[in-house]
This record gives structure tokens, sequence and C-alpha cells, in this order.
């Protein structure tokens, strides 16, 4: 095969380039070179394993083995390696962890689209396959290209609530991150003596002091970046990271506020719109509406129960007798895989703690939790254990002193410590604890 391979790429090397950017003078910028390309490389050296571990750490606090209501890849296999039980502690853990995923991942933009303008050339490479090894190469290239494209647009379209997927996001987003991560680490270790290499070839701060008047080619190099007719040059390459570095602050200011809160919340500009339904103890933010889920009044009028399963006799039990219970308190927040989070909430009703005893079963290791939503993605979801037995783990009734609206669950939901936001089911009809 390696042989019929290079037998053909010999072949193909013999054809003339087509015209375009295949021809070696198409790619003219005198700013275009290794020094520059491993400058935007080393940014994102650090950046993009932080956004496929804080991605992992995301998927993860799904507590996807607990099974396919959790979790929409069951056909994960070793890719599912790093599962463990979702802390509760602290509170903010998932608010920390997506919030830094989605920031991160929004502020990295400039800096990947730059990485690929710097890097364009090596894309309509002539002849495009030299060898087994450069076959190779190639691949890992056009894995690691359309990785971090799709990777990207998916997760930007996501955070606006934007679904026009060709099937769920959270399964297309998991095996995309895979293939992406996969890519990246051949690529490093393909490329990385020679980013270090590039790095020391010139000082950042020598190419800072150079103005466009100096601003001079690299000099010619393996892989072709550097042009072999340069044009004048319109921008000095201190102007370029100038440039991509204030394009990355702009999107961290016009985004990160939405899960630090507090008055950045009015800077986060690409944060998804009309999540605040008002002023009062309801006004802070919500997913999905109970409009947009076909839940409507009626459907939690004065008939609703909440059923209550276990060991023992099932019970059904109305809001009326839940609220003549002992009522309990939590301050948390909700945080939802689109990075936006509220600030703490004053929720008060039911442990689940309390709910498992009722049922009879107090060591339960997991609870199902059903909803009067329609049946669809997390109309229902399963809890584990250390969830269900932290104290600060409710079902609410009511929030900041006031009943639950509508939107925000009513008559009663799901609110536990460091769980997604989408976890955190509204609209509770059924709770069957389980060992």
């Amino acid at each position: 095969m390696g042989v019929r391979l290079s037998a053909f790429a010999r072949g193909l090397g013999q054809a003339p380039a087509p015209p375009g950017p295949f021809r070696p003078g198409f790619w003219r910028s005198p700013i275009r070179g290794p020094w520059l390309t491993s400058v935007f490389g080393l940014v994102l050296l650090v950046g993009l394993p932080v956004l496929f571990v804080t991605g992992a750490l995301s998927y993860a606090a799904y507590n996807p083995d607990l099974g396919v209501l959790n979790d929409q890849t069951p056909d994960k296999g070793v890719l599912g390696f790093y599962l463990f039980d979702w802390p509760t502690r602290p509170s903010w853990l998932y608010r920390l962890t997506q919030g830094v995923h989605v920031t991160l991942g929004v502020t990295l933009v400039p800096v990947v689209l730059a990485k690929l303008w710097s890097v364009i050339p090596k894309l309509f490479e002539w002849p495009p396959v030299r060898s087994a090894a450069h076959a190779l190469e190639r691949l890992s290239l056009l894995m690691l290209v359309g990785g971090v494209v799709f990777e990207f647009v998916t997760g930007i379209l996501n955070i606006q609530l934007h679904y026009v997927f060709p099937g769920s996001f959270y399964t297309l987003h998991f095996y995309g991150a895979w293939v992406f991560i996969a890519a990246f680490a051949v690529h490093v270790a393909l490329k990385l003596a020679t980013m270090v290499r590039a790095l020391k070839s010139r000082s950042l701060l020598g190419e800072l002091r150079t103005g466009l008047a100096d601003t001079r080619p690299e000099p010619p190099d393996a892989d072709g970046l550097v042009t072999v007719a340069p044009a004048a040059p319109t921008i000095a390459r201190r102007g370029a990271l100038a440039l991509v570095g204030a394009g990355s602050l702009v999107l961290f200011a016009v985004t990160a506020g939405q899960s630090i809160g507090g008055r950045l919340r009015a800077t986060a500009l690409l944060a998804p719109h009309n999540r605040e339904p008002g002023d009062g103890p309801n006004g802070f933010q919500i997913n999905k509406t109970a409009a947009a889920v076909g839940v409507s009044s009626a459907m939690v009028g004065p008939h609703w129960r909440l059923e209550l399963y276990g060991a023992g006799a099932a019970q059904s039990l109305s809001r009326e007798q839940l609220l003549a219970m002992s009522q309990q308190s939590a301050w948390l927040p909700i945080a939802c895989v689109e990075g936006w989070s509220t600030a703490d909430q004053h929720w008060s009703g039911l442990r689940l703690a309390d709910l498992a005893a009722m049922a009879g079963l107090p060591e339960a290791s997991s609870v199902l939790v059903e909803s009067v939503q329609p049946p669809g993605p997390y109309s229902s979801v399963v809890l584990r254990g250390n969830q269900i037995r932290d104290l600060r783990s409710l079902l609410a009734l009511r929030v900041n002193g006031a009943d639950l609206s509508l939107d925000h669950g009513y008559p009663a939901r799901i609110i536990v410590p460091a769980n997604p936001g989408v976890n955190n089911t509204k609209w509770v009809r059924r709770l069957t604890f389980r060992t």
C-alpha cells in the first residue's frame, strides 16, 4: 500500500500545480512564517487542552454512567473512561468549569482564526501527498482543522440556543471533541520541536518594537509558510498580534459577565437574550420557558400530585401537603451548559434525603426524576446517591420567599448543588428512589 501511495504521489508531484492558491506565489503576506504561527500556536497549546478538560468535566457532571436519560452517547465505549461521581461541593463547581469552558472558547476565536490564516498555504500544498508519512500528516491536519472549526461553530451556536444541528448537540460535540483532541495530540507531537525552534529564532520584545517600515519576511522555511514573492507589508507583526489580542479581549468582555454575574452581567452582550423574566423573587435567568417545552398551567393545576416511589407503597402528595411538611432552605445558583449562570437564589422545600426516607430508601443510590414536560431530552433525569444525601439538595417549592413561577418550575422543581441546570428538573411529577 505504501509503495503504491508513493508511486501515486510521485506521479502527482510531476504534474504542474493548479492555478490559484496551489501556486507558491499566491500567498504573499510578508509577515506569515514559522515564528508568527508558533506564537499563535503557543497560546492554543495552553488554551485548547483547558477547553477539552473543562468540556470533559461538563460531560462528567451529567452523570452519564447512570443511563441513557442522562447520556445521549450510549456507545461512547472507552471514551467515557474518565467518569467519576460528580461532587456537590463546592456548589459553584459547575458554574466555574462550564463558565471557563464557554468564556475561554469564545475568547480564543480570534487566535484560532489567526492560526488558520497563518498556515493557510499548508492547506493548499502541492503536491497534496508526497509519501505515506506525508499522507498521515495531511490527514491529521485535515482532522485538526475540521475538528477545531466544527467544535467552535457548534459550541457558539449552542451558546446562542440556535439548534440547527443534524442531531443532538451533546452527541456531536462530544465525538467532535475526541476527533479534534486526537488530531491535536498528533499535530503537537509532529510540530512541537519546530515550534520551539521558531519561537527561539526571534525575540518577542524585538518584534513588538518593530514597526511597519522595518517589517521583513522571515527566512525561507521547510514548511513553505514564508512566501517566495512577498508583497509590501500592510501591517507589522506587532500589529497582527495586537489585533488578535484586542479581538480576544473584546470577546472576553462581552462574554464573561454571564458567568461572573453581578454588575458584569450587563456587559454579557453575547449571552443568550431574553433569559430574565423580569423583577421580583422569580426575576432571574431561565433557559426555556414553560410554553417553549409545552407545559401549560392546566398541566400543573389543583389536580397536580407528586408521586413518590421507593421500597414501600407509592405515595401521592398534593402541593399543600408538601408545604405542610418541615421546609428546608439553601442558597444555590443555577448554571447552564451555555455558560450563563444565576447568582445564588434562596430556595426552600423538602430535602431529597427526607423524601428518600419517606419512600423507605434512606440510603438510595439514585433517584429517577420525571417531569410533566412532554417526553423529550431531559424531561427525565437520574441523580446519584451523593446528590440525594447532600442536605442542600431540594425538591424546591418556593424561591426567594415566593412560590415558584411557572417558568421556574411551579409547582415543584429539583435544585442540587453543582448540578448542570438542565438536570435541575422543573415541573416534577414523580420521584422514584432506587438502590
